[in-house]
């Protein structure tokens, strides 16, 4: 993630914190193999809202964005397996093949 879009997903959260919205926050930990995107890349969760920032997109990122609901829910952070390596038997043009982990995190004051 380049520091502009650092800049904007820290001041989205900045902005969230201040008016008392629910967030989370999940960051890719560890990856291997193919995977979109990167250790360190971060996404926003705001239910009802846009996300800020992206850990991928596809069916891996709806899963990372389910746990985040469960996580603004409950308060409990999670760490997210998306295994991808199943999106090498789908004809999708976009294959991956890797795997990651996202620590989700509810974000408060």
């Amino acid at each position: 993630m380049n520091s502009h879009n650092d800049y904007d997903l820290y001041k989205a959260i900045s902005e969230k914190v201040r008016e008392g919205r629910k967030i989370a926050l999940a960051t890719i930990v560890s990856a291997k193999g193919s995977v979109p995107r990167g250790v360190g890349a971060k996404m926003l969760v705001d239910p009802g809202e846009n996300l800020v920032g992206t850990v991928g997109g596809g069916c891996g990122e709806g899963e990372v964005i389910e746990a985040a609901h469960e996580v603004i829910r409950t308060g409990e952070p999670q760490m997210v397996r998306v295994d991808l390596t199943e999106d090498l038997l789908s004809l999708s043009p976009a294959v991956c093949g890797g795997t990651m982990e996202v620590f989700v995190e509810a974000i408060t004051e």
